[in-house]
């Protein structure tokens, strides 16, 4: 690996595509909810379980979010810096490194972590790399949805250590938002405006109807209502990309992070 492209890959510019400010604002936001459920059970909470949860997932969305580029620079521009070998290994380096810290996590953390884990490095892998490169194909939505349902699912396992229902089924509405914002990159807007803006609204309106009647069905806690203080942001998200206004990917990124935040805060407050 040359020292040109590694200089290369600590550019501004190849950092940006490691640590994605909407991917590193969803994974904070995963962790939080995640981390939420655990405090409001009265179990007890670790806070250095929390931030090793937390960095691991970080590492994990930068290697997946290399890879990507990295196969994306070299089918449409082979001479970039992404597209160097040195980029490719530096991606499966930081993915690869997720899987002793994973392990070690999983000895404190549990061993239901480990499924969740190794599910999400291969919905990881299924959206950024071939064979299926779902991310290029503009279906990165489809490995997307279930992987923030895993981080919020693996946030609350590693202080828990199990899986319970209530976690399951609550974090299913902001794993919705958060694909909504996969299915607004350039890849996917290529279906046009009025078609994708449907999409958007449909996810958005099932994400916060699935919230309600999980309420209403008494599995997830009334706290959880909070969540839907980020519908006007989903809406506005839905109406952006109808007018063709950059805005639609920065809205529902804040639809989604502002949905796992005031539902943590509303299970907090409910205990």
């Amino acid at each position: 690996m040359s020292s040109t492209a590694s200089t290369h890959l600590l550019a501004p510019a190849a950092l940006r595509h490691l640590l994605q400010p909407g991917t590193t604002l969803l994974t904070l936001a995963a962790c939080g909810l995640g981390a939420s459920f655990a405090l409001t059970c009265g179990c007890g909470f670790d806070a250095r379980l929390a931030v090793a949860t937390l960095a691991l997932a970080l590492l994990a969305q930068a290697g997946a979010n290399l890879l990507a580029e990295h196969h994306l620079a070299r089918r449409n521009a082979p001479a970039a810096p992404l597209a160097s070998p040195a980029a490719g290994q530096h991606a499966w380096l930081l993915l690869g490194l997720v899987i002793p810290a994973g392990l070690l996590l999983a000895a404190h953390g549990g061993g239901a972590l480990l499924p969740i884990g190794a599910a999400g490095l291969l919905l990881l892998w299924a959206g950024a790399a071939p064979p299926l490169a779902l991310n290029a194909r503009g279906l990165g939505a489809l490995a997307a949805a279930p992987v923030w349902w895993l981080l919020v699912l693996g946030a609350d396992c590693a202080q828990r250590q199990r899986l319970l229902l209530v976690p399951a089924v609550t974090a299913v509405s902001f794993a919705l938002l958060a694909a909504n914002v996969g299915l607004l990159r350039p890849r996917t807007a290529r279906a046009g405006p009025r078609p994708l803006a449907a999409l958007t609204l449909a996810v958005a309106l099932l994400a916060h109807g699935w919230q309600a009647a999980a309420v209403w069905a008494v599995i997830a806690p009334g706290g959880a209502l909070w969540g839907l203080a980020a519908l006007p942001l989903s809406l506005a998200a839905a109406l952006a990309v109808r007018l063709g206004w950059q805005a639609a990917g920065a809205l529902a990124v804040a639809a989604a992070t502002v949905h796992a935040l005031a539902m943590a805060t509303g299970l907090l407050m409910s205990t």
